[in-house]
């Protein structure tokens, strides 16, 4: 596993990654903005950001050895030249879900839910990566980082539609989507 790493999303006039779509799902709405960059580490952003949104990667939290052992043999790195299209997903959770202990969070996102069985149908079209925030003081718990190929859109929305229709997402109080390409 390798050290978390702290990851900033900058949005604003310049970046590799065009804003295609900005969609509050949600709560309050989020300012739009024209392109974004993924600042890996300690990069800083640019002066001119309109905004940013912090998270560090960490160690896996509800997935069992057999479930870290599956993504692990079919999971794609970031990245890749085919993945021209991407989607951030900032979410925040219902303080009735963080007043839950960890074995019920768990068994709400995989054993009701299907969470990470959802995902795995989608790999390794779909890479992602999670980054939590709610550690951080961010207004957003987990921004998840997807990146796929743009014959793999359709797949991409039906996963994101899927997860949507699960009992996890009615612990969600605030969510943003945001497509992007390059």
């Amino acid at each position: 596993m390798p050290p978390p790493l702290l990851v900033t999303f900058a949005a604003g006039p310049t970046g590799p990654w065009q804003i295609d779509r900005l969609a509050t799902v949600v709560g309050d709405p989020w300012p739009h903005a024209a392109r974004l960059a993924m600042l890996e580490g300690q990069q800083p952003p640019t002066p001119d950001a309109a905004w940013l949104l912090r998270g560090s990667t960490s160690n896996p939290r509800y997935t069992n050895r057999a479930e870290l052992d599956r993504l692990g043999a079919v999971q794609q790195g970031l990245g890749r030249p085919q993945a021209r299209c991407a989607a951030l997903i900032p979410i925040r959770k219902t303080e009735a879900w963080w007043a839950l202990a960890q074995d019920e969070r768990r068994a709400i996102l995989e054993e009701t839910s299907r969470h990470i069985a959802i995902g795995l149908e989608y790999l390794p079209a779909v890479a992602r990566r999670l980054h939590h925030s709610r550690e951080l003081g961010e207004p957003f718990d987990f921004l998840t980082w997807f990146e796929y190929a743009p014959e793999d859109a359709a797949a991409f929305e039906e996963l994101v539609a899927r997860l949507r229709a699960t009992a996890e997402w009615g612990f969600v109080d605030r969510e943003v989507d945001l497509r992007l390409s390059r």
